[in-house]
């Protein structure tokens, strides 16, 4: 817990400065087990890193790492990204450790890929059995870092006409854990053209919208 505290502080100084040439920290693609598709939008996090230090003068490492719920390596990440379709399960060492990191200073990004939302409901209710999810209102910090977006999470895809919400896991007055429902931003951050109907519009409100993300997480 300690690392990842540090971690945060760190960040904080190097993501206010610029002139840092070597990469000093790196994003996590979170893996579950259960069947769901833990490895989708394979070119998300690389894109979306790149959007960051060039706009946000981060140092992230080019590319992200694949860390597991229940490993130890979990605690040397500060962001960890999760999306998927389909199953996901937790074992209670999974819960618990995922509890620890995330109570401990770090944050995870739930993205939902379309058919997640009633799998990772109950599992992160293994990890935080005393909270649930709530949504964040459109004059939530997070909305409004670098990039403003006064009506809230933007629509990236459509699916069933729903409109986007982004929910959170407040621990101890700290957003723990986003959660992006009817959205697809991880879709958003891929390489162009990747999906069908896919427009530059679209893709720089997600990329944007991420890198916002991230300048909270490091600055709250």
């Amino acid at each position: 817990m300690k690392t990842i505290k540090i971690f945060v502080i760190a960040f904080t100084a190097i993501i206010l400065m610029s002139g840092f040439n070597n990469p000093t920290y790196k994003i996590a693609r979170l893996k579950y087990n259960g069947g769901g598709d833990w490895y989708g939008d394979r070119t998300a996090l690389p894109n979306l890193i790149k959007f960051c230090n060039e706009n946000l003068k981060t140092n992230f490492e080019a590319d992200d790492d694949v860390v597991e719920v229940g490993s130890s390596s979990l605690f040397n990440y500060p962001f960890t990204f999760m999306t998927g379709h389909g199953n996901v399960i937790f074992t209670d060492q999974e819960a618990r450790n995922l509890r620890k990191y995330l109570t401990g200073g770090g944050f995870l990004h739930i993205d939902d890929n379309y058919g997640l939302d009633k799998f990772i409901r109950p599992q992160m209710k293994k990890v935080f059995p005393e909270f649930d999810f709530v949504e964040l209102p459109v004059n939530h910090p997070i909305y409004h870092q670098k990039y403003p977006f006064p009506n809230g999470l933007p629509k990236i895809h459509e699916h069933d006409g729903k409109r986007a919400q982004g929910f959170g896991l407040i621990y101890k007055g700290r957003l723990v854990c986003f959660y992006t429902y009817e959205c697809d931003l991880g879709n958003g951050w891929e390489d162009y053209g990747t999906y069908a109907g896919d427009t530059q519009e679209a893709r720089l409100k997600a990329l944007k919208m991420g890198a916002n993300l991230i300048q909270y997480i490091f600055t709250q």
